[in-house]
């Protein structure tokens, strides 16, 4: 069962009280680079990123804000840390959200003139809890981080916007180690009723990142923890996107582009499984329609789930059979797969626009 907590807006998306989860993710650009941060969120967008953060380090990242703003097609959040004057600048350019913690950004009444005019705007603030910078006294009454430590700074930080009458408030514990960060939402999913952002940070890079994130996302989405997410790998932020699309796909809580159903390779096949998949894969990542592609090469497997999908192949001994939603269409030689089953996409795709 999905955890109940409130509902808040960034910009137009949704973010807790049941609505859908989004991905997000994060520009590695120089901010104040108006020209090369569009350009990469542009490419975030169409791989079906849903918000975006950027760093705010200085005061030239801030006024680049609106410009940004006015080029994009997705809600923007700005990353702040220690100088309130950058909170300021960055709501006056029109963010529709804030991360920062508020215990990090000066004294009560910097901090209130942040909150006021985060209120006055209607954009939320989300603090983000990290292991790797917990506050000194927190720290030394622990000695190292653990989930308890991030529990009590994040709820030292709600504690200081509760005071102040503000509770558009999303939370995020992160830490690199997997079993950390799920027993810290699972800790503060019991104190609070704020919407999650959820991630395993500084997860490393696109192979044993992705494990990682599957593993610790795949855990707290299976318990109902979670309402907005982030991969965190050492490369192109695209990749964090399609990344938690799968993860979402695969515990069936959303649905997006191609759902591939590809053999594991064994001594069975008697087709390329390999090249064909990722050839499909690839020509076929543009596609937004859920589908469901089963690339298959042997008679074992093969047919039954070339049958339960929207598309797919069956394939042995150098020829393959086309399935349509669950009829064989035609026979083809392997060298003519790839091409016969985009063909037969193509088509589906083209009956389902003429049906809407």
């Amino acid at each position: 069962m999905r955890r109940k907590t409130r509902e808040l807006r960034i910009g137009g998306v949704k973010v807790g009280g049941g609505a859908p989860i989004s991905v997000q993710s994060m520009t590695n650009t120089d901010t104040a680079n108006v020209e090369a941060t569009v350009s990469q969120i542009k490419a975030l967008e169409k791989a079906g990123c849903e918000i975006v953060r950027v760093a705010v380090p200085d005061m030239a990242a801030a006024e680049s804000l609106k410009p940004i703003k006015k080029e994009i097609g997705i809600p923007i959040i700005a990353d702040i840390h220690f100088d309130w004057r950058l909170a300021l600048k960055a709501l006056d350019m029109g963010v529709d959200g804030l991360r920062l913690n508020p215990g990090n950004i000066g004294s009560n009444e910097r901090v209130k003139a942040v909150v006021k005019e985060a209120r006055d705007r209607k954009v939320p603030i989300r603090i983000g809890v990290n292991a790797g910078s917990l506050e000194k006294d927190i720290l030394s009454r622990y000695g190292h981080p653990r989930a308890e430590a991030l529990v009590e700074s994040a709820m030292r930080h709600i504690m200081i916007l509760e005071d102040m009458d503000f509770r558009d408030i999303k939370v995020s514990l992160k830490a690199s180690s997997v079993r950390m960060t799920i027993e810290s939402y699972r800790l503060l999913s019991e104190k609070v009723d704020y919407p999650f952002h959820i991630g395993v940070t500084e997860a490393g890079t696109l192979f044993s990142g992705t494990v990682k994130s599957s593993v610790g996302l795949g855990v707290l989405l299976s318990e109902g923890i979670g309402d907005t997410l982030r991969v965190s790998l050492t490369g192109d932020p695209v990749d964090e996107v399609r990344v938690g699309w799968e993860i979402l796909k695969s515990l069936e809580l959303r649905k997006r582009g191609i759902n591939l159903v590809s053999c594991p390779t064994c001594g069975r096949i008697k087709l390329d499984c390999v090249s064909i998949a990722l050839e499909v894969e690839k020509r076929l990542s543009h596609i937004e329609e859920p589908l469901n592609i089963a690339i298959m090469g042997c008679v074992v497997n093969g047919p039954g789930e070339a049958i339960g999908s929207d598309v797919g192949l069956a394939g042995g001994d150098g020829v393959g059979l086309i399935y349509v939603k669950g009829k064989p269409v035609r026979k083809v030689r392997e060298e003519d797969a790839v091409n016969a089953l985009i063909e037969e996409v193509g088509k589906v795709l083209k009956e389902r626009a003429a049906s809407n």
